[in-house]
């Protein structure tokens, strides 16, 4: 009798482990969010991966394809600006894209804030410190 209970106690034990395993390989994957479909350049599309690192950090990873070269938009702009809004419903820029190899594009940065929601504006200024009217992609909020 006594070795049924340590191997049923066992056997839960190493179940749990298990378990825990899984969920937390699960929870270390990349977050895959879509960008929603533009009316300022309709043909563009791409995703973004978000991952916590082992700081605790947020690293964001963009892909784009499709991009029209920023200086054929109507009227002529000088770079994309990629911004997030944060858990605190803040607006950061996190970097710009000033060209694209073949109208693809890839941005990767590392941030503390955790984003809700990734866009991208065309900027004539491209120092600019607040995001202006022409929003080219955008997610929908993902935060939690």
């Amino acid at each position: 009798m006594k070795t049924v209970k340590v191997f049923n106690t066992t056997k839960n034990i190493f179940l749990g482990i298990f378990m825990v395993v899984i969920f937390l390989s699960f929870s270390a994957c990349p977050q895959k969010i879509d960008f929603l479909k533009s009316s300022v350049i309709p043909a563009a599309e791409g995703y973004v991966k978000i991952k916590t690192d082992n700081n605790n950090n947020n690293v964001i990873k963009i892909k784009l394809r499709n991009l029209a070269e920023i200086e054929r938009l109507q009227p002529p702009r000088k770079s994309y600006v990629i911004w997030m809004t944060t858990e605190q419903d803040m607006t950061k820029k996190i970097g710009r894209i000033s060209s694209s190899s073949h109208l693809n594009a890839t941005f990767e940065t590392v941030s503390s804030y955790k984003p809700t929601k990734i866009f991208i504006t065309a900027e004539v200024d491209e120092d600019a410190e607040f995001p202006g009217e022409t929003i080219v992609l955008t997610t929908e909020n993902f935060g939690n």
